[in-house]
């Protein structure tokens, strides 16, 4: 299946459009004092959720592009990437600022006794990583070494599902069921990742 310059242009106009309406509906949620009884827990919740919710969409292209042979879409990886990262940055600076209110000492405390945000941390260090590391100039200059360190995806897909089945106090059934997710797209790449394991030895 072929996609035009113009019709990619469109889908990306289209995916712009998806993963900031979210952004926007959050906005508009605090702002008529819409967000639920915990506005905080509210905030951190939901921008988590358009981070990982954005990290399957963008482990979902692959097999999407395959199946159908629609090579075009893999250019729309990039874009998805950074949205990913957009909505990480989101999650950890509501935890800083609203949740914490700018206590670094507390953070460092808050690392200590409760694990999960240790794993959501490295989680954000590679996404991080990747999404300085995405434009073409320095994929380019990075050669072979790139696509060694944006393998590390296949880690923050295991990391982030385990984060938010840690930070959840009773209800397991949803983050249950992105781990299932998770595992599925991974299973699907199990020979990249084996390959990028055997790599590394």
């Amino acid at each position: 299946m072929r996609i035009s310059p113009r019709g990619l242009f469109w889908l990306k106009v289209l995916l712009h459009i998806s993963f900031l309406l979210p952004a926007f509906y959050l906005v508009a949620l605090v702002l008529t004092d819409n967000a639920g009884g915990d506005p905080v827990q509210y905030i951190i919740h939901y921008t988590g959720m358009g981070a990982i919710n954005s990290l399957l969409a963008t482990l979902l292209i692959s097999p999407i592009a395959k199946r159908f042979k629609i090579a075009a879409l893999m250019q729309t990886r990039r874009l998805v990437g950074l949205y990913v990262c957009a909505y990480a940055l989101l999650h950890i600076s509501a935890f800083i600022s609203l949740d914490l209110l700018f206590a670094w000492g507390l953070l460092f405390e808050e690392v200590i006794k409760r694990p999960y945000i240790l794993v959501g941390a490295a989680t954000l260090i590679i996404i991080l990583l990747l999404a300085i590391t995405s434009p073409n100039r320095i994929k380019r200059s990075m050669g072979k070494r790139w696509q060694l360190l944006h393998n590390w995806i296949y880690l923050a897909a295991i990391l982030a599902p385990i984060h938010f089945y840690w930070s959840v106090k009773s209800e397991i059934i949803e983050p249950s069921i992105y781990i299932a997710l998770f595992a599925v797209l991974l299973f699907y790449r199990k020979d990249s990742i084996y390959k990028w394991l055997k790599s590394k030895k």
